[in-house]
């Protein structure tokens, strides 16, 4: 259903609609505004830590409107953050509403969403950046640690 009647942005808010219903599902959850805030925090979080190309080329691959959320608040002359692992897990418990504890599994979950959206190695390459205790905070089925 139209809601702007302007077909470009029509068709990225179902997109980010789509995308936000995928996240949910793979919660096994109906709280779209949980699954919303999961994906902004993953796409947040993730965004700092990477170069300005990279991050560039991740939200390339999003719909318009999730682009935008991608890049509302970003300062890229101060990217890449060089976060240690508890200050991304703190970061993103923060932006998710989540507690610490909860991370390692959302931020897979979340992964897996996004990788099956985006085209093939988009987010493996993103994730290459990192250093591996943040690789395995995000990729899916690693086991969380401390």
């Amino acid at each position: 259903m139209p809601v702007t009647r302007i077909h470009g942005l029509d068709r990225s808010i179902e997109g980010t609609n789509r995308w936000i219903d995928d996240v949910a599902a793979a919660f096994g959850t109906e709280d779209r505004g949980f699954a919303y805030r999961a994906l902004r925090a993953w796409m947040h979080t993730l965004r700092d830590r990477l170069t300005v190309e990279a991050a560039a080329h991740l939200a390339a691959q999003l719909p318009e409107l999730l682009r935008g959320v991608f890049y509302d608040g970003w300062s890229p002359g101060h990217v890449p953050h060089k976060d240690d692992r508890r200050q991304f897990i703190a970061r993103f418990a923060r932006e998710a509403g989540i507690g610490r504890d909860d991370v390692p599994k959302t931020a897979a979950i979340v992964t897996e969403v996004v990788t099956s959206r985006v085209s093939p190695g988009g987010v493996a390459q993103a994730l290459r950046q990192l250093p591996e205790e943040l690789r395995t905070l995000l990729r899916p089925g690693d086991e969380p640690k401390g």
